[in-house]
């Protein structure tokens, strides 16, 4: 009997120390509402993610590195230059891995994306 309860209370210990934190990310998703109150059309920035996990924005390829550092300042660089107000859309394949899409959604996060959809 004291051996069950011994593992138990290991099992418990072990399990206990590999739960992970989650962390939210402030990102508006569109609300779904029709037209537009400017009268210039946005141009969307699509942002390919593939079953390899390279990342792809204008047929130029940002590599599978998971900081994304160079997708970052383009994405930063593209808001300063255009505002940001254009949709930034990611197409990820049925093969993505979700731990992939969620370094882009970082990535998008830490430049300041705001306008944000998946496709």
């Amino acid at each position: 009997m004291v051996d069950v309860v011994f593992v138990l209370l290991l099992f418990f210990m072990a399990s206990a120390g590999s739960q992970v934190l989650e962390r939210e990310l402030n990102i508006s998703l569109p609300s779904g509402q029709s037209g537009q109150s400017s009268g210039v059309p946005s141009t969307p920035i699509l942002v390919e993610i593939t079953a390899n996990g390279d990342v792809i924005v204008n047929n130029k390829s940002y590599g599978t590195s998971k900081e994304l550092v160079e997708l970052r300042t383009w994405i930063r660089e593209t808001i300063e230059r255009f505002g940001d107000k254009d949709p930034f859309i990611i197409q990820p394949t049925p093969e993505t891995k979700h731990e992939r899409i969620m370094d882009v959604l970082n990535a998008a996060a830490a430049a300041g994306v705001k306008n944000l959809t998946f496709s």
